[in-house]
């Protein structure tokens, strides 16, 4: 056992152990030359102990395994150092819980958050399943999936991973966690091979959503409706789906799975009944529409004025109103009067930004009044504008995927955004003052959507030099003006882009200077966002706890 303040190697000092398991131990240690943290495991080598040499060298083959991987949802591995006594693998040391922690301190998570989760695994898993050869993890446990600060996901502990053989009939060895293990990992039923993680990742979401441990009783994975039935049916078919005992009933690779969970709504019961609701009721409409014409002319012309008086006198009401969702009521019925007039959306979008929070009742309230209303907005010059508003709404405030409220849900509120600064960019004239602003908005909002897939298909080479300096443009168009939470969001998604794809800016050419210039103009950025509520002193200590390590991350990356 190494000792706290003993130094490995002569580089690495042991500040404390933060883990232990079998026949190893995980310290966190400073490495003195870079003055950066990283992980160490730890295990002692007895001699004439088979078990003992059989785990040595299990570590040993994990960390040349991982050696060989580059991916954002793997730790890296960085060094290995062998004595007579000892083997030390040094790797990424990765903050945050695990997803069995999380599960232990607050329960069933989120349905949307969980899903979000699900894909990032399911890139990893596809990412692995494509090397050559194929490498199966075969221990996706809640245990074994950490969530760093940002949200992102972290698959750790390759012990029991192995490199698939084509020839092989079936697995030497039964390994994997019972409970989430597949069938074919206990030998007899064949070998392992991604459908088998498939199944691991399917029990995983299980559990997450459901809180229902399948190592407990009733030790059967119910459908996850039976436990909650506001989970959605599509989700649920993806569970079970991924779970079925015979390999070849299940999703037969992680691209299957991947459109799957993007697109879950659409196998949802719910989503199939609306389809069938919307077309009896657009049959009704169109009838009711016909004998509105020929009543509406001549009422028109007698309800003109007394509505521009009414009009004017909900909006009025509104900015009078203490209440939100009273004022909310106001603008909506302004809205339903005159909906081709912008100002009641204005005014609505300013109301849903007073408290820095856009919820999901609100934005469901919003999306309705828009999309009720969007051919005749369209019609109008100034709609491009309303449009470029709407997104910044949703790219800065939308709380949707949001536990907590410091937690960042930057990717869901990009997502949103991008079909409103779509429209500017196809109606608005170039020359807007707003219009380059939507493209740079559209531009990291595209990368963002998509750079998941790009990677999984190796398609991302030479995408993050435009991505970065679509990052440098925004962050000179945002200035001391701007609301504390659209600086402090913005400087969030810098942080997290750098630690994210430092190495593959770095790739694309961008150079340490250009990188160490925006995080030096981040961190003034900072001094000058007072932090005078909960959220935005949550996101403020989060960017500078995190810059000092990321600069270093960067003097890493390019001493390398």
């Amino acid at each position: 056992m190494a000792a706290i303040g003993s130094v490995i190697d002569g580089k690495y000092e042991v500040l404390k152990q933060i883990g232990k398991g079998g026949m190893s131990r995980v310290y966190l240690a400073m490495d003195k030359r870079l003055n950066k943290q990283w992980a160490i495991k730890e295990l002692r080598r007895k001699e004439s102990d088979k078990e003992n040499e059989v785990v040595v060298q299990g570590l040993i083959a994990e960390a040349n395994l991982m050696k060989k991987l580059d991916h954002p949802s793997l730790p890296r591995i960085v060094d290995i150092i062998e004595t007579n006594q000892t083997i030390y693998i040094v790797m990424d040391y990765i903050e945050g819980e695990t997803l069995h922690t999380i599960l232990k301190k607050y329960g069933p998570q989120n349905q949307e958050m969980v899903i979000e989760w699900a894909k990032q695994l399911c890139s990893v898993l596809h990412y692995l399943h494509t090397r050559d050869p194929a490498i199966i993890y075969r221990d996706m446990k809640p245990g074994n999936v950490m969530v760093t600060p940002s949200g992102n996901v972290k698959l750790i502990d390759f012990g029991i991973a192995r490199e698939y053989k084509e020839q092989q009939i079936q697995d030497t060895v039964s390994l994997g966690t019972k409970g989430y293990a597949a069938p074919e990992q206990f030998g007899g039923k064949g070998q392992t091979d991604g459908r088998t993680d498939i199944y691991c990742l399917g029990v995983t979401l299980y559990h997450l959503v459901t809180g229902k441990n399948p190592c407990e009783p009733p030790y059967q994975l119910y459908p996850i409706r039976y436990w909650n039935p506001a989970l959605s049916a599509g989700f649920e078919k993806i569970i079970m789906k991924c779970t079925q005992l015979n390999p070849k009933d299940r999703y037969q690779n992680c691209g299957e799975l991947m459109y799957a969970l993007e697109n879950y709504e659409k196998v949802d019961d719910a989503y199939v009944r609306r389809l069938k609701k919307k077309m009896i009721c657009f049959g009704t409409c169109a009838l009711l529409t016909l004998c509105s014409c020929l009543l509406g002319v001549t009422g028109q012309l007698l309800k003109a004025n007394a509505e521009n008086k009414s009009y004017d006198h909900l909006l009025e009401e509104a900015k009078s109103c203490v209440d939100k969702e009273q004022a909310s009521q106001y603008y909506e019925n302004a809205i339903d009067l005159k909906p081709e007039e912008l100002q009641g959306y204005y005014e609505l979008i300013d109301l849903y930004k007073e408290d820095a929070s856009f919820s999901v009742e609100e934005q469901e309230v919003l999306a309705r009044k828009l999309n009720e209303n969007l051919t005749v907005l369209k019609e109008k010059k100034e709609y491009p504008s309303l449009a470029f508003e709407v997104g910044k709404l949703y790219w800065y405030y939308y709380d949707y995927g949001a536990q907590n409220a410091g937690e960042d849900n930057q990717m869901t509120r990009m997502k949103s955004s991008i079909k409103w600064f779509e429209d500017v960019i196809s109606l608005a004239d170039e020359d807007a003052e707003y219009y380059q602003m939507a493209e740079i908005y559209h531009q990291i909002g595209v990368f963002n959507r998509d750079i998941v897939l790009d990677m999984e298909e190796a398609a991302d080479k030479g995408k993050y030099q435009p991505y970065f300096y679509s990052l440098t443009l925004l962050q000179q168009e945002i200035t001391q003006e701007e609301s504390d939470i659209v600086i402090l969001e913005f400087d969030r998604l810098l942080i997290n882009s750098i630690e994210n794809y430092g190495r593959k800016f770095m790739s694309d050419g961008i150079s340490k200077e250009e990188i160490q210039s925006c995080l030096r103009k981040m961190k003034e950025s900072e001094e000058g966002v007072p932090g005078d509520t909960e959220k935005t002193q949550e996101i403020k200590s989060y960017i500078i706890s995190r810059y000092d390590e990321v600069m270093e991350m960067v003097e890493l990356l390019y001493a390398d």
